[in-house]
């Protein structure tokens, strides 16, 4: 048994801080590790480089706070994840925006109604994803350097010769890229969906105005980022309801680290769902985690 000694409540601590969305989240969580660190010795280094994170991230916070500030432009923080939507006026960005997230950007049938970027977050699965709209790429208004540094660019289209316009138009992006055809009334869906498989593009075509296909379109923008989602649960207990976002691959010693520092403390590892021959599998440390998985660990 290690000699730190963590206490089941500093454990599921650490476990909500690994998992947490945002800063205000991983502080509340890092001030409650604090609060169940042991207090005596062997603990003291560990105490101290709680306290150092801590510090840390007060002063990150404080910094972006003094940043909104002072800045005469809206300051945009980027989030782990970030999806940003492009497009042409009147595509429907902001409709889009709107159906995916929680923001309530301005909707109009003139061009160019959205002149600085709007953010929203987007709910999947218990993760949470930045999504950005930026004004018209046809416009003055537009952020290519917002473009440029998402994770996942959303090529909003109405109509297929649009999708070779913008694509002249972005240069730098290191974004995974997805055409979202937005369908109208009085489109051809299965010319559309020929024509886009036969480019051989990464699409899918949705509705803003009847919603159709929203939820595909979310899972594929999750899938965009290249990540895995893996819950945790305590022996006994329902997984916990925010995965952890991790790297394909990732094993199972990876997260123990992370979570109980010291493996000394490991006594058993039962794992659930795609990577598991069976329900509760008792696996090794080198087991690599799939999406979608459950992990449990059993301490001594």
């Amino acid at each position: 048994m290690s000699s730190t000694n963590q206490s089941p409540q500093y454990q599921k601590a650490a476990l909500k801080f690994l998992s947490a969305q945002t800063d205000k989240e991983k502080l509340f969580y890092l001030e409650e590790m604090i609060r169940e660190c042991p207090k005596h010795k062997s603990s003291e280094k560990m105490l101290a480089k709680l306290k150092t994170r801590r510090k840390k991230l007060l002063e990150k916070m404080d910094k972006i706070k003094s940043v909104k500030k002072s800045s005469s432009k809206p300051s945009i923080k980027k989030e782990e994840m970030q999806a940003v939507i492009i497009g042409l006026s009147n595509s429907g960005k902001s409709s889009l925006l709107s159906v995916l997230t929680n923001a309530s950007p301005e909707i109009a049938d003139y061009d160019f109604t959205t002149k600085n970027p709007v953010i929203g977050m987007m709910e999947y699965s218990g993760v949470k994803i930045q999504v950005i709209e930026n004004p018209a790429i046809n416009s003055e208004y537009y952020d290519r350097g917002l473009t440029n540094s998402a994770d996942v660019v959303l090529i909003l289209v109405t109509d297929i010769n649009q999708i070779e316009e913008i694509e002249k138009k972005l240069d730098k992006t290191k974004g995974k890229r997805i055409i979202v055809f937005n369908l109208k009334n009085n489109n051809d869906y299965r010319k559309i969906f020929a024509t886009l498989q036969s480019k051989r593009y990464n699409f899918i075509i949705i509705s803003t105005e009847t919603k159709e296909n929203l939820d595909a379109l979310k899972e594929k923008i999750f899938h965009g980022f290249g990540k895995i989602r893996v819950y945790t649960k305590e022996p006994g207990k329902e997984k916990s309801t925010k995965p952890m976002i991790l790297e394909p691959e990732t094993s199972v010693k990876e997260i123990a680290e992370k979570i109980l520092k010291n493996l000394n403390w490991l006594k058993e590892t039962k794992i659930w769902g795609p990577s598991s021959k069976f329900p509760g599998q008792i696996v090794g440390l080198n087991h690599k985690l799939k999406d979608m998985d459950v992990i449990e660990f059993r301490t001594k």
